[in-house]
């Protein structure tokens, strides 16, 4: 006998930026029973889920599908399937995460192009598409939603003036999908990643991607099947083809994988389809607009009771991201001791951030599940209470009532 006890996880409020609080109907169908990859039950489940992610990702693309792995692994799958050694990458950076995309851009064997902005601020879109023309980049990647900084950038004149370059635009939207408004076809976006553990309130483990046909043609100009699978005509029409560097991110591979050939890539992470599927469902069963209204309530209640308690909130407010509120810790406050209180006393974890903002702002959460008001109510009581056995020189009493005027002005407008 061991003596190891059965798992026991304890209940948080989780109010940061990802992961978030998973929806109980997720966790429901996790339990579902697993089929076989090739039953026509599980493939049923994939054609399903792929006509849901269209309607997610607001496309028409025939491409949309889940990439198995974090959201890191959907940004490196599309990334390493377009990227040939030496194409020229440009990338807009306004957080961390677009170092990401230059991070792994390189180590395809791009020649990456930066531009660089404040961080807790975006761009002015005609500063990215002058670069364009200066750079004439084979591919623009960049986030929509940086979460490090709590900013969101607009895509659409960018998405417009890549078509008329001849560039791809690649995007990140993990962190707005579900959340936010992420218009594929409309905005002219080339491929884009979404995530699940964000405004889906799905565990991490899978990426939902999406891409039209200029991104499959340069796919496919790539194409390669296993030697331990392909038949005599794949060998003869793809011997030419120079392979994408990645066999598991090989997009190439996964099309077969996602299409009517079902030619086996890797064994489908089943419990992880099942709780996309799920998440997704409830996203649509929602309604697109009124989810991103929700998103914007709870958002705004938050960010009033911030503002009363007398904190500071951090960054450029017009490009503030709806399901991220970044705040200024207080000047003498040590920011890590109030997220421990917070997590020892109440339960509730919210995040600090990276690089030259790291110890310097908290940032908060209001993302799928976890976007409800009670959530939303509870951290503002537990942060006021926090900082006042820290000290801080704060409004107390102030938060929840200014939070409660945003609900009740929102419940009067709703009745009109």
């Amino acid at each position: 006998m061991s003596g190891r006890k059965e798992l026991c996880t304890p209940l948080r409020t989780i109010m940061t930026p990802g992961p978030v609080e998973v929806d109980p109907r997720v966790l429901r169908v996790m339990s579902t029973p697993v089929v076989g990859q090739f039953d026509p039950a599980f493939t049923d489940i994939m054609n399903e889920t792929m006509e849901m992610l269209r309607e997610l990702f607001q496309t028409k693309n025939r491409w949309a599908y889940p990439i198995d792995g974090t959201s890191r692994a959907g940004i490196e799958a599309v990334l390493a399937s377009i990227i040939e050694p030496e194409d020229d990458v440009l990338v807009p950076i306004y957080g961390r995460f677009g170092y990401l995309l230059t991070e792994i851009a390189e180590r395809y064997g791009a020649n990456v192009h930066t531009l660089e902005c404040e961080w807790g601020t975006v761009f002015d879109p005609e500063d990215i598409i002058r670069e364009m023309t200066k750079v004439k980049p084979k591919i623009v990647a960049m986030v929509h939603g940086e979460t490090s900084t709590g900013r969101i950038h607009p895509l659409k004149a960018i998405g417009e003036a890549c078509r008329a370059h001849n560039a791809l635009f690649v995007v990140d939207a993990v962190a707005t999908i579900g959340g936010c408004e992420v218009k594929v076809d409309e905005w002219k976006i080339d491929a884009a990643i979404g995530g699940t553990q964000k405004c889906l309130s799905v565990p991490s483990g899978m990426a939902p991607i999406t891409y039209n046909e200029r991104v499959a043609d340069v796919i496919a100009a790539r194409k390669k099947v296993e030697r331990g699978i392909a038949t005599q005509a794949d060998r003869a029409a793809l011997s030419g083809n120079r392979p994408i560097t990645s066999n598991y991110f090989d997009l190439s591979q996964l099309e077969d994988y996602w299409s009517e050939r079902r030619l086996n890539h890797h064994t489908e992470a089943t419990t992880m389809l099942y709780a996309l599927r799920e998440g997704v469902r409830l996203v649509l069963e929602e309604g697109l607009e009124a989810r991103f209204e929700r998103h914007r309530r709870h958002e705004n209640a938050l960010a009033a009771g911030i503002q009363a308690m007398g904190l500071n909130p951090f960054g450029d407010d017009s490009c503030k991201m709806p399901v991220v509120t970044c705040v200024e810790i207080p000047d003498g406050i040590d920011g890590e001791s109030v997220r421990r209180m917070l997590l020892a006393q109440f339960g509730i974890e919210i995040a600090s951030s990276f690089g030259p903002l790291a110890g310097k702002i908290w940032r908060i959460g209001t993302m799928g599940y976890s976007c409800r008001k009670e959530n939303v109510l509870f951290v503002l009581a537990g942060l006021e209470a926090v900082l006042l056995r820290h000290g801080a020189a704060i409004e107390a009493g102030k938060a929840l009532q200014a939070a409660l005027d945003v609900y009740e002005n929102a419940g009067r407008q709703a009745a009109v």
